[in-house]
């Protein structure tokens, strides 16, 4: 019997980390072959976690250009999909999330009319505007897929709601698998800085801040609340890997460069990003992956925007929302750094987004699908 063609799509930092380990869960699979094409949406951050997870795409569109749009990036996407589809021939083509790439991809396998699978299924904030253009992305990529790999019980209910009902799997999310591959006791930084702050001594908080629906107020906001934490607290310091967008750049550079306690520093590969998160003490993010891992590590996450398309998280009380007002922003930081019954609650509660076999779980599932192997069982918190 002929091997599987198992192609995964994904162009973002965000998306590699998540799929990387499936790629690689694909392939130790005998009855498959598994085929990595990758956007390049973020050249220089994918290519990081690509040489972290020591994995050689076999196609690359190499589409990112300065300043692109969202309009750039899907036609760019579509155009050289038909190429790596005629060229690779897949049976099923796996897209991740909720990114540009993502939509396009999914987009372009239906064109070619192959089955797609959606890793990561079901998240949703019913805004169509919030998170700008993630909504829509997802929304539309449900609409395409034939399989959907949900993280949780809330994600499958989401897709029920919508008039979905075959092909769901609860999975759990991939990113905990990547965690147990990339976290060590023994790691050292490459970035030497980081090897020098004082974890146990300080509180680290690491931050993260680029999503384009707080492009303006909203992420001036949360540059002067974080100005503000780091001033107001000697026992603080933040640690902020920029993100390479210009526009957040400009921010930073504008509220934050030259604050006491405030370290700027580049982009982290996806392992220094993971190690840095086990050793801080919280974690201040707009990021979507970041609710999944920090927990993950028993850290406490505040969601720097206005809703979460993981409410399990907060349901949980692993991840609280404190939005892009800076009062708001700062009460709820120096809750965490000042009440050490606050903090415990958070960092002790138990992580819903699984116990790091989701790709396994997919593997299954593709199999399934095709006729060459038993149904997994949905993953149950």
């Amino acid at each position: 019997m002929d091997k599987l063609r198992i192609m995964s799509v994904f162009g973002t930092r965000p998306e590699a980390i998540k799929m990387c380990p499936l790629v690689k869960e694909l392939a130790a699979r005998p009855e498959i072959e598994s085929l990595c094409c990758v956007t390049a949406q973020h050249r220089q951050m994918l290519d990081s976690v690509l040489e972290v997870f020591d994995l050689k795409p076999d196609w690359d569109l190499d589409i990112m250009t300065p300043r692109q749009t969202l309009s750039t990036i899907t036609s760019k996407c579509l155009l050289g999909m038909d190429e790596a589809i005629d060229a690779l021939k897949p049976d099923m083509i796996l897209v991740h999330g909720d990114t540009s790439t993502t939509f396009a991809g999914a987009l372009s396998a239906f064109y070619h009319q192959v089955p797609v699978g959606h890793v990561e299924a079901g998240l949703r904030t019913y805004d169509k505007y919030s998170p700008f253009p993630e909504e829509m992305n997802r929304k539309l990529v449900s609409a395409i897929a034939d399989l959907y790999f949900c993280p949780t019980v809330n994600n499958k209910n989401n897709l029920l709601k919508e008039g979905i009902g075959k092909g769901l799997f609860i999975t759990g999310n991939t990113v905990i698998d990547a965690l147990k591959t990339t976290v060590r006791e023994d790691y050292r930084f490459t970035t030497e800085e980081l090897n020098r702050l004082p974890y146990g001594e300080k509180k680290i908080i690491l931050v993260t801040c680029h999503r384009r629906e707080n492009y303006g107020e909203p992420m001036k906001n949360i540059m002067l609340a974080l100005r503000q934490i780091a001033e107001q607290h000697e026992d603080v310091e933040l640690v902020y890997p920029v993100h390479l967008s210009p526009v957040v750049r400009e921010a930073v550079d504008t509220y934050l460069r030259g604050t006491p306690r405030v370290h700027l520093i580049d982009p982290l590969p996806a392992d220094e990003m993971h190690n840095l998160m086990a050793r801080c003490y919280m974690v201040m993010t707009d990021s979507g992956g970041l609710q999944e891992e920090a927990p993950a590590l028993g850290k406490p996450v505040l969601v720097l925007r206005r809703e979460t398309e993981r409410p399990e998280a907060v349901e949980a009380g692993t991840v609280k929302l404190a939005g892009v007002v800076q009062d708001d922003i700062v009460t709820m930081a120096e809750r965490l750094i000042c009440d050490k019954d606050a903090y415990a609650q958070m960092a002790h509660a138990v992580n819903p987004y699984g116990d790091g076999n989701a790709c396994r779980r997919i593997a299954d599932a593709i199999l399934w699908h095709f006729g060459r192997g038993k149904k997994p069982a949905d993953y149950l918190m």
